[in-house]
């Protein structure tokens, strides 16, 4: 608890897998309602909502993972020439 209290550990980083998920779980709800939708919904569109939902949720989440790698590795370095 300490770490996290004094900020020398990341606590979003675990969060992120559980914000990744949320966002599947709101494209594939979001794509299947297209796709039953009455108005002008499709099957296309419902499918085109899904990959695209899924495609652009892991990009977002792995360019945040990515900054704090960054930060991670940066702190190594930092500690290396101490």
């Amino acid at each position: 608890m300490k770490d996290i209290f004094f900020f020398d550990s990341m606590l979003t980083p675990k969060i992120i897998t559980f914000v990744y998920w949320l966002l599947l779980l709101a494209s594939l709800i979001s794509g299947v309602g297209t796709i039953f939708s009455q108005f002008g919904g499709g099957l296309f569109a419902g499918l085109g909502i899904i990959i695209a939902g899924a495609i652009g949720a892991r990009i977002w989440c792995e360019l945040l993972i990515v900054l704090f790698k960054i930060h991670e590795n940066l702190q190594k370095i930092a500690n290396k020439s101490e």
